[in-house]
């Protein structure tokens, strides 16, 4: 059974940072390219960062420079380091992990708000 469980977010303030994390059983996670969507109230879901098998990274322009993606392969486990938070950052984040098929977390609310 695969299950991907995100954790780490919250309310925070502009200008403040969060780690998410997520957990990924089930699957080989090192064989799968995985990533970082979000969803703010209103909008399509969007792709935040994605980290490759090999652990190339690529950033949505929004939060090149703010974010970084990356993976433990030894805890199974992705991470997304978010600094210099931005209202507009206020989402559920999602992760995402892609091979054949596509496996999807129930997401963490990020709120950024003074």
């Amino acid at each position: 059974q695969v299950q991907l469980v995100e954790s780490g977010g919250g309310l925070v303030q502009p200008g403040g940072s969060l780690r998410l994390s997520c957990a990924a059983s089930g699957i080989a996670f090192s064989a799968y390219q995985m990533a970082w969507y979000r969803q703010a109230p209103g909008k399509q879901r969007e792709l935040v960062a994605v980290i490759t098998s090999s652990g190339g990274t690529k950033y949505a322009d929004s939060v090149k420079g703010r974010f970084t993606i990356s993976r433990d392969y030894a805890k199974n486990t992705m991470y997304l380091q978010m600094n210099s938070l931005k209202p507009e950052d206020t989402a559920v984040y999602y992760c995402n992990a892609m091979l054949v098929m596509d496996y999807w977390g129930k997401g963490t609310l990020v709120t950024v708000s003074s």
